[in-house]
């Protein structure tokens, strides 16, 4: 396996921050050549930018923190600009209390973990797959609090007066949702009575516009979908939300080695839990948790309405696993059919000069 230390002539680690980022410039065998700060803007990006020129001239590579959240910019930028960009974890901590931690030594860290590293990892496009994660997160986000509304909506009704308990009792969860949207108090009732329904109201109210705002951003991201992969969407069990999982957490071909790290990144390769005569896999609980709720969701639809899906797990379960175990190993399989579909799709779609260019 070929190291990045044998690639380049030196690397730019950067250690980054909402307002400023601080850079360090590493040769390839690790020695420290020069340090750099700057704020996190254009002028602040070019002035990194000359810095990387100057003090590493021929081929170098750039080891970024973060470069999904503070460093993004940094990130696009430097895509835009043609450089190599990798992602590298936090840094290990220094193992004594007493260890020195500054900005500019954890850039160095940076840069000298992208050298020694196995695997480099590449940081995830933006453009469309940043659109649909935007879009996905803020849904995301509608659904968490549509949910804690109801929640309170319901703890209103329990220590709610005996006329308004008797008047919902029965009605489904929609129903009391509209029911107490179209509440009003009249005066001649208690101001307990009064402000109870004026806080049934507002409540409802609330859930029905989360509900809306949450069908409207699922909508657009199902039209995102249909644009950027539509074949997705043809698989059993796979729907909009769960297809934009697995684009934004697959970003784009060629940023995982091979299905196999893909399905380590989703946390559905195999752990071996082997002991004395007993030999079996358990569940994987690390990687990335929202793509693994993907594929898991994908695969309990595929269970009620896939046939295919309902003989394999039966013929599983009489060679002696548990449903459980029988979904851990769909779970893998989903990961394999999507992996392979969006690669040799990306691979079919790109021009011949396109496929010369390295992934970013």
């Amino acid at each position: 396996m070929t190291m990045l230390a044998e690639q380049v002539d030196g690397v730019i680690g950067v250690d980054t921050h909402r307002d400023t980022v601080a850079a360090a410039a590493v040769s390839s065998v690790g020695a420290v050549l020069a340090h750099a700060e700057a704020t996190t803007d254009q002028r602040g990006y070019r002035k990194l930018l000359d810095f990387a020129r100057k003090q590493i001239p021929g081929v170098r590579c750039w080891a970024l923190e973060g470069a999904g959240s503070y460093g993004a910019g940094l990130a696009a930028f430097l895509d835009a600009a043609g450089e190599r960009v990798v992602e590298v974890c936090r840094p290990k901590r220094p193992p004594q209390r007493g260890g020195r931690k500054t900005d500019a030594i954890d850039a160095v860290r940076a840069a000298r973990e992208a050298l020694t590293a196995e695997h480099l990892i590449h940081p995830r496009r933006r453009g469309e797959r940043e659109a649909l994660r935007v879009l996905l997160a803020t849904r995301q986000g509608a659904v968490t609090a549509t949910t804690a509304a109801i929640n309170h909506l319901k703890a209103l009704i329990v220590s709610a007066p005996d006329d308004l308990r008797a008047e919902l009792r029965g009605l489904g969860s929609k129903a009391v949702v509209s029911h107490c949207a179209r509440l009003r108090a009249r005066p001649a009732q208690t101001i307990e009575h009064r402000m109870t329904v004026r806080a049934l109201r507002s409540t409802a109210i609330r859930v029905q516009a989360l509900r809306a705002e949450a069908e409207d951003l699922e909508a657009e991201i199902a039209e995102l979908v249909e644009a950027m992969a539509p074949e997705l969407l043809q698989l059993a069990g796979v729907g909009p939300i769960s297809a934009a999982q697995v684009l934004v957490s697959w970003s784009h071909p060629g940023r995982f080695r091979s299905e196999a790290a893909f399905a380590a990144f989703a946390g559905t390769a195999p752990i071996p839990a082997s002991s004395g005569l007993t030999t079996r896999h358990r569940l994987n609980r690390s990687g990335d948790r929202h793509l693994n709720r993907a594929l898991h969701t994908i695969v309990l639809v595929r269970t009620r309405v896939d046939p295919a899906t309902k003989a394999y797990i039966q013929r599983r379960v009489s060679e002696g696993k548990t449903p459980r175990e029988a979904r851990r190993c769909l779970k893998r399989a989903v990961a394999r059919q999507v992996f392979k579909l969006l690669e040799n799709r990306s691979a079919d779609d790109l021009t011949p000069a396109e496929e010369l260019q390295p992934a970013a």
